[in-house]
């Protein structure tokens, strides 16, 4: 496991100017590497995941981003219509993208949204949990495809982000279940039938996916989540705390004074 470097801010905000940043940056220097055609990133949801894109609108570094080299991906994703208020990428498009794109930024092609549900509402309620896993194994499926299509038969992430839940979750990855501990290489996307925290069908990333990439950034803030923190970095590989299970070529936690202060 690759060891955690961790920077401590002193609030959310500007934890969240501070990753923003830092993507910015980053970006930048990937694509001034010799060869290199795109950069691939998986953005993560929530509060501080939607501070960031707040910030990444409002840093002057951003007009000077090449856009059109940047593809989206999500490290995990409500399975839910494409429409609903609780998937990921509508939130992302609301606070980010649809900007983007409208400002001939970021082409469409270049954002890839986890499968939604498509399934009529009728349909969902009366599914057996058979039925549900056999729908989320075909979209976790379609996604995997999508990865390799795009980046080749070991698909790496340049960059994945992050958050942390309150019970130390990361992606889609909850304390105690099976996916957690999913460590075949070949498996790069799961479906979860039974999140704890509602809606409870969710696509993610798997811990082998995440660790390919590049740059694993894990950020999170507020008091709330010092308990979280405190228990992914007491003990690495803890399925009971799964961020614990982060890891890429770099490891980076971005969080604030309240998040930290526990450790």
């Amino acid at each position: 496991m690759t060891n955690r470097k961790t920077i401590i801010y002193p609030n959310p905000t500007v934890l969240a100017q501070a990753v923003a940043a830092r993507t910015l940056l980053t970006i930048g220097d990937l694509l001034a590497e010799p060869g290199r055609t795109r950069v691939d990133i998986a953005v993560t949801g929530g509060t501080d995941g939607n501070r960031v894109f707040h910030e990444l609108l409002a840093s002057p570094l951003a007009e000077a981003t090449d856009w059109s080299r940047v593809h989206i991906w999500w490290g995990d994703e409500r399975f839910v219509a494409a429409d609903d208020d609780d998937r990921n990428a509508k939130q992302a498009r609301g606070e980010f993208l649809t900007r983007m794109i409208d400002g001939g930024l970021l082409p469409e092609s270049n954002i890839h949204e986890m499968p939604a549900d498509v399934r009529p509402a009728d349909e969902i309620a009366s599914a057996s949990a058979e039925e549900t896993d056999a729908v989320l194994a075909r979209a976790a499926a379609d996604y995997q495809r999508e990865l390799e299509s795009e980046l080749g038969d070991d698909p790496a992430l340049d960059i994945a982000m992050f958050g942390v839940g309150p019970d130390a979750h990361f992606a889609s990855l909850f304390p105690g279940l099976p996916q957690v501990r999913l460590d075949d290489p070949h498996v790069l996307v799961a479906g979860v039938r039974d999140s704890p925290k509602p809606p409870p069908l969710r696509l993610t990333l798997t811990v082998p996916m995440i660790a390919r990439s590049r740059h694993t950034w894990v950020f999170t803030s507020e008091a709330r989540k010092a308990d979280a923190v405190a228990k992914a970095f007491a003990a690495p590989r803890n399925p009971m705390a799964p961020s614990s299970y982060a890891d890429g070529q770099e490891l980076l936690w971005m969080i604030d004074e309240g998040a930290a202060s526990k450790l």
